[in-house]
């Protein structure tokens, strides 16, 4: 027997937020979240996004008494509209294997999600595309950067047996971060900055980044406008991921590519792999998770690409390639072994193409499922 509770008290969100450490106790891949974060993305009262019009509701399911699965399911207003649609977003999901478990809390975030008026669902998706997207459908065998999904093998089969299926995929490649830059990109690079009277910005140091980070967020907003369920970011919601964001940001890793008004048309950024320093710290900053997590910020060999992007104007002109090419020559001084890229939609060719100049091995497969019609 399967019961279903929406979740209504700290205690329950608590229950929640915890389930997957049970779920997942052992694993030798699961990286846990910190529980702090997850709390604060997950309260209505400490995240700008449900401001900025989202709504959410959060399921647990019980069988023999216990906790055997969760789901969010939640309603981006302002993403709907922009797409015209009226489709829901399930997120936060783990279960057992268990399709009865399963079953169960995609149906209540289907029948809660058509009591508000929306006809299909898809997902995993979050508030924004800052919260972590996406299910893992290959890669299981490797360890995950901490803002990619991890989930169990049989995860995917059960949203197929339940009716859903593929909307898009992402993918991540592992890179060789050392490798010499390719002596046509940097002719390339050098025509398209002469071209283009663009120039490249590096930090030394975290004040140094903070006058540019409104215009990192505006070039956000405008470079992703284009990609899967995106919606542009509040001012409320820039100012809670520049506090957030930026807190712990090495800004040897950051790059800025500014056109000759100092406008940011190009990013890239990346963090050094805090993967085993948050299964170390185990969902926890105090009282000793956050000594694990510095020690891997000042001392690291390997690192994760968080995000990067291009302004539409600017698209198609190769300008990605120059805060690749920048970041290229920091991983080799700072003598990086490895590098994971973001998530990239499977469509988006144009930021895929430049793997293809570069050393490079398929890691993950993630991808975001659709019912639409429920």
């Amino acid at each position: 027997m399967i019961n279903i509770k929406e979740v209504n008290t700290q205690k329950e969100l608590a229950q929640f937020i915890k389930f997957p450490f049970a779920l997942y106790k052992g694993h030798k891949l699961w990286v846990p979240p910190l529980i702090s974060d997850e709390k604060q993305k997950l309260r209505a009262d400490l995240n700008p996004s449900f401001a900025a019009g989202c709504e959410a509701t959060y399921f647990l399911a019980y069988k023999n008494g216990k906790i055997a699965g969760r789901i969010a399911a939640i309603i981006n207003h302002r993403a709907n509209k922009k797409w015209k649609n009226k489709i829901a977003r399930f997120g936060w999901i783990d279960f057992t294997d268990d399709y009865d478990v399963s079953g169960a809390l995609l149906k209540a975030a289907e029948q809660w999600s058509k009591s508000k008026g929306m006809t299909g669902i898809q997902g995993p998706m979050g508030f924004t595309d800052f919260d972590i997207e996406g299910m893992l459908v290959e890669g299981f065998e490797h360890l995950p950067p901490i803002i990619s999904p991890y989930n169990y093998p049989y995860y995917p089969q059960h949203l197929e047996k339940h009716g859903y299926s593929k909307a898009v995929d992402w993918l991540q490649y592992r890179i060789n971060a050392s490798q010499p830059v390719p002596d046509k990109i940097l002719r390339v690079n050098q025509a398209i900055t002469h071209k283009y009277n663009l120039h490249t910005v590096l930090f030394k140091k975290k004040k140094e980044i903070m006058p540019y980070t409104h215009k990192f967020f505006e070039a956000i907003n405008a470079s992703w406008e284009n990609l899967y369920g995106f919606v542009q970011l509040t001012p409320e919601q820039v100012n809670y991921y520049i506090k957030t964001f930026f807190s712990f940001i090495r800004p040897e890793l950051l790059c800025f590519i500014l056109d000759d008004k100092n406008n940011v048309v190009g990013f890239g950024l990346s963090m050094p792999t805090l993967s085993r320093a948050f299964q170390k710290a185990k969902g926890k900053l105090f009282p000793f998770g956050f000594i694990h997590i510095l020690k891997s910020l000042y001392s690291y060999s390997d690192i994760d690409l968080y995000v990067n992007g291009v302004l539409p104007e600017w698209q198609h002109r190769g300008i990605h390639s120059l805060y690749y090419v920048a970041m290229n020559k920091l991983y080799i001084k700072h003598r990086i072994n490895t590098a994971i890229s973001s998530s990239q939609l499977e469509t988006n060719t144009n930021a895929l193409g430049i793997w293809n100049n570069y050393e490079k091995e398929l890691l993950f497969r993630t991808r975001c499922y659709i019912k639409e019609n429920i």
